[in-house]
């Protein structure tokens, strides 16, 4: 098995795990903000355990900032998505995140020095409608939601193209790296808490009853796992192509209803027919970049 390959399934499998996380979002009683606290603190303090103190050593100060900087977006970009998903519903916090893969083949070629390759845009845009046949019954009138959710997708396409940039240059242990920017995420929230507590006294901070096991899969299962394996994928394949694989999350999570609960009787022939755009934009993209990237 070759390591793109390889990194393609690394990110499948992480595209299935977080086919849960607005299903947890929706679970979690805790605003976004808050909820975003404690799923970055959770995963922080399991890393700080497993980590072998020596692989901490000799990165030098530059590059932990430069880890750090991105945990602050990316810490950013989950506030976003949650908050999409609180300010309006699962299905517009979904169907934003699908500009991220027109916004990465947009950012990433700026990062790295490249040209922008026009097939990338035409797959990011082809996602577009393939994603508002997916959900369907999405409220536009959720204008607020519907703009954090998009702006939430620009920092993704951002971040990820950092990491893209900081792992072709030296990658560090990703464990390491995992840990660095979730702890930068964890300090972009721990600054946006107290207004939200101050601003919103009735805000609650303490996740209470199941929350915590909610909490629980949220930061260990759904989100320190596929970060790890993401960071590791990203040393073989573009940040543009691990953005535009992760568009088949909702296809993921709809097939795993269809098995255990019997939900495809639901679906009308649209849902299909996005699932098939998307798909036919997610395996194409190998086969241009061969056939233009020779």
């Amino acid at each position: 098995m070759t390591d793109k390959l390889r990194s393609y399934l690394y990110l499948h499998f992480c595209v299935l795990i977080w086919g849960f996380t607005a299903i947890l979002g929706k679970l979690i009683t805790l605003q976004a903000v808050p909820l975003v606290w404690w799923r970055v603190v959770l995963c922080c303090a399991a890393l700080i355990v497993l980590i072998p103190r020596a692989q901490f050593r000799g990165l030098g100060d530059r590059v932990y900032a430069q880890m750090f900087g991105i945990g602050v977006l990316v810490g950013l970009h989950w506030l976003c998505f949650y908050g999409a998903i609180k300010l309006s519903n699962a299905s517009v916090a979904v169907a934003t995140m699908a500009t991220t893969s027109f916004f990465a083949a947009l950012v990433e070629p700026v990062l790295m020095k490249t040209r922008v390759k026009w097939y990338e845009l035409a797959l990011g845009l082809l996602i577009l409608p393939g994603m508002a046949l997916i959900v369907g019954n999405i409220d536009w009138n959720m204008k607020i939601g519907f703009a954090v959710g998009i702006f939430g997708a620009f920092l993704a396409a951002v971040f990820s193209s950092l990491n893209k940039k900081l792992i072709d240059k030296q990658p560090p242990p990703p464990l390491v790296m995992s840990f660095t920017e979730l702890f930068g995420g964890v300090a972009v929230c721990s600054l946006v808490l107290p207004f939200l507590l101050w601003q919103q006294p009735e805000t609650r901070f303490m996740p209470i009853g199941a929350d915590w096991g909610w909490l629980l899969v949220l930061a260990g299962v759904c989100t320190l796992l596929p970060y790890y394996l993401t960071l590791l994928a990203l040393r073989h394949i573009s940040a543009f192509a691990a953005n535009l694989t992760i568009n088949l999350e909702p296809v993921y999570g709809v097939l795993l209803a269809a098995i255990f609960f019997q939900e495809h009787q639901d679906l009308n022939p649209y849902f299909y027919l996005g699932i098939g755009i998307i798909l036919l934009a997610v395996f194409s993209h190998p086969f241009l970049k061969k056939h233009f990237e020779p």
